[in-house]
């Protein structure tokens, strides 16, 4: 018996966004027993006051397009990422994003491991 060969399809992160995008975009690219890979759109969208991601998991995330500021709890300074920055957050480290370029994509690659 032959086996099917398998087929592969080239994605983008940078297309299908959509027009219109008054809440952040968060897609499911991939999914692992103990993880996922996402992609994130913001366009001028921040976390709300007094909110900060408490995560059970690391999050590796790397900026491809756009910039963002982000604040980590117990950090004094934020972080700006610009396209190619990347962080791995620990878990349990909270942060929050202050901000996200408006009137551009910011586009982020997540793996939550």
């Amino acid at each position: 018996m032959t086996r099917p060969r398998n087929k592969l399809v080239k994605h983008s992160l940078l297309a299908d966004i959509p027009a219109e995008l008054p809440e952040e975009l968060v897609e499911i690219l991939a999914t692992v027993d103990h993880g996922r890979v996402e992609r994130i759109v913001s366009r001028g969208h921040a976390s709300p006051p007094d909110f900060w991601y408490d995560q059970d998991r690391h999050e590796f995330v790397l900026l491809v397009q756009g910039s963002a500021g982000l604040a980590v709890d117990g950090m004094d300074q934020e972080i700006v990422l610009f396209p190619g920055d990347y962080l791995d957050i620990p878990a349990h480290v909270k942060h929050r994003v202050n901000w996200t370029e408006r009137g551009t994509d910011t586009v982020w690659l997540a793996v939550f491991h």
